[in-house]
């Protein structure tokens, strides 16, 4: 099954211009450190090693875009450590405007530990108590960054806590002012939020607000390979229908371009999943390109 995207009132978006980088996506939320189990079948108390990963969900999709040769930002906030600085220079490293990046000397950078079990399913233990991306306070916004971006999109994890969940109230009121479409990834954590209640309340309390929404839905034809690591296969996913909606505004209205466009998608996740951890695993185009290709060769 495949993640598909649902649009609205996109033709209202396409008759909007933006300045001159006019196909930039600014993703908003959380970049943290994923420490990747070595061994998958194990759970994390059994893991023997862990491989150190940058990740976090908006910021993998900021980093998949760039690397697909598209334009993107990424708007968050790091601890005032090295590990927080080590993650904003990945981001200019991969082309990815990081002017809206914040640090905080109060609280770490988030971390992550994840493992692969025997039944597919990852596993998580996060560390944020609080973590730097909880405290992003809305003073702290890039405004102008905001108003450039063609396409806004976030998720639901900066809407666990405050001062954050205001501050993606207030980003998203400015992106949508300004003309941007709203890309929405629910992106459950359960562990994070204090109950499911809680979680469902959280993720569908701005479900309506937003133009694109990362769904599980439809069939399309998929990438087969043999897996690695799962961990930000989703997020590539996004990255790849994001770089072709930044591109092409009407991709929605014309099934063959967007079946070609789920189709290189696919192929991202696909690529991603063949080795360890999020940012590290994201492919360029030409790998996606490379990957369609044998593809097309076999069929």
């Amino acid at each position: 099954m495949a993640e598909d995207h649902v649009p609205c009132d996109s033709n209202d978006h396409a008759s909007n211009m933006k300045g001159a980088n006019d196909s930039l996506v600014v993703c908003f939320g959380e970049m943290l450190i994923d420490f990747v189990s070595t061994v998958a079948g194990v759970s994390l108390a059994e893991a023997p090693a862990f491989k150190k990963a940058p990740g976090g969900a908006p910021a993998n999709v900021a980093v998949g875009i760039s690397r697909l040769d598209g334009s993107s930002a990424f708007m968050g906030k790091l601890g005032d450590d090295e590990f927080g600085y080590m993650l904003s220079d990945i981001l200019k490293q991969n082309n990815v405007d990081n002017s809206g990046v914040r640090f905080d000397s109060t609280a770490r950078t988030a971390l992550a530990f994840v493992t692969l079990k025997d039944d597919g399913e990852r596993e998580f233990l996060f560390f944020r108590h609080p973590s730097a991306d909880m405290l992003l306070r809305e003073s702290e916004l890039d405004i102008n960054l905001l108003e450039q971006a063609r396409i806004f999109h976030y998720g639901s994890i900066s809407l666990i806590s405050e001062p954050c969940r205001s501050s993606q109230f207030a980003a998203m009121r400015i992106a949508k002012k300004s003309g941007s479409i709203l890309s929405y990834d629910p992106n459950l954590r359960l562990a994070l939020w204090p109950s499911a209640e809680a979680a469902r309340e959280g993720i569908m309390s701005i479900w309506d607000q937003a133009d694109v929404i990362k769904e599980f839905k439809g069939w399309v034809p998929g990438v087969k390979v043999k897996p690695v690591d799962t961990t930000g296969a989703g997020d590539a996913f996004v990255g790849g229908m994001l770089s072709n909606l930044a591109s092409n505004l009407n991709l929605f209205e014309d099934e063959k371009l967007l079946r070609e466009a789920l189709l290189f998608a696919n192929a991202c996740g696909a690529v991603t999943v063949t080795e360890r951890g999020a940012i590290p695993a994201l492919p360029t185009k030409d790998a996606v390109l490379k990957l369609l290709g044998t593809l097309s060769l076999n069929s």
